[in-house]
């Protein structure tokens, strides 16, 4: 399913994270791949409120926390710029989608990074 947020559209998620050597590209890229699903599942379920956003935030975060494990297998983690970086796209995802209230800790609630 295309992404109709024209904002979602043309964001390059991770995109600090593309341009260090430290992170593989293949990795990075299931980070990306998790966070349009998160866009796309948004826009298919449409949630009406901070908790139905939250719980679909935290079930990609926990997404997130699986990936870890191909990080330390390719020599890399999930580590302090990294994790900056992964919130700061969680929240531009909520305020793309007018949740601007939304508490980036709230969203990645489920982190274990």
């Amino acid at each position: 399913m295309p992404i109709s947020n024209q904002r979602i559209a043309e964001h390059a998620f991770l995109r600090p994270m593309y341009e260090d050597a430290y992170y593989p590209d293949r990795v990075i890229d299931h980070g990306r791949a998790i966070l349009v699903q998160l866009c796309e599942r948004i826009e298919a379920e449409r949630p009406s409120d901070l908790a139905a956003l939250y719980a679909l935030t935290q079930a990609a975060t926990e997404e997130f926390n699986a990936l870890e494990a191909e990080f330390e297998a390719a020599g890399s983690e999930i580590e302090t710029v990294a994790r900056e970086v992964i919130a700061e796209d969680f929240w531009f995802v909520a305020s793309a989608y007018d949740f601007t209230d939304a508490d980036v800790e709230t969203l990645i609630a489920t982190r274990d990074w």
